[in-house]
């Protein structure tokens, strides 16, 4: 009888916190501490053995660069796909506003996605996720991708969000983005919440670890 070679493992413990409107909540942890994990299950893409997950509102995920674009279909084929699966008009104005933020010329938004850089990917994934007017932006360590100039401008549009009251969850390995873009944070370490509250001080405790 063949033994089965997989083991369970419990990726998260006891993790327990609350985000409200208007709130930035930035997550820190090191490689393999459970920051993705968690996200995906606050996404809806994965879901938990045990818990539960209470969501008011809709969600605009950035899980990973260039997740949920369609790598054989066109630039403009995945904004208007994508649009409606948010349940937004893929109206001219909007693809235009998309095009514009992106800074992805016509001739390359007319190409298949698989032919793109990876950071003309992490444009077209921003640009898309910004068009959707959701309640909560879900970030997952992908503000590193792409050209100081365009970290930039993702930057500020996260601070016009934030000033419309939405909510944030915002991951990175970069406390100094953490400190600027939230006004609270925690920290994972296996699996579990280790510290949490103050940007400062839990950017300090990550920084610690190494």
């Amino acid at each position: 009888m063949r033994k089965n070679p997989f083991k369970a493992k419990t990726i998260l413990e006891d993790i327990s916190f609350d985000i409200w409107p208007g709130e930035s909540l930035g997550i820190l942890g090191r490689n393999g501490s459970g920051k993705s994990t968690l996200l995906r299950i606050i996404a809806g893409i994965l879901r938990p053995q045990r818990g539960q997950v209470s969501i008011r509102g809709t969600i605009a995920p950035i899980l990973a660069i260039g997740a949920g674009l369609e790598l054989e279909l066109t630039g403009y084929e995945n904004i208007k796909l994508l649009l409606a699966i948010h349940g937004l008009p893929a109206s001219q104005d909007i693809i235009t506003e998309i095009k514009n933020f992106s800074e992805l010329d016509h001739q390359t938004l007319s190409m298949p996605v698989k032919c793109y850089s990876s950071g003309m990917i992490a444009r077209l994934a921003f640009s898309i996720s910004f068009s959707n007017n959701c309640d909560i932006l879900i970030i997952d360590e992908v503000l590193a991708v792409g050209d100081q100039g365009f970290q930039a401008k993702c930057l500020h549009k996260i601070f016009e969000i934030k000033k419309t009251g939405k909510s944030i969850i915002f991951v990175s390995h970069f406390p100094d983005e953490v400190n600027k873009i939230c006004n609270k944070a925690l920290l994972l370490e296996n699996g579990k919440i280790i510290h949490s509250g103050n940007v400062s001080e839990v950017c300090n405790q990550y920084s610690q670890l190494f």
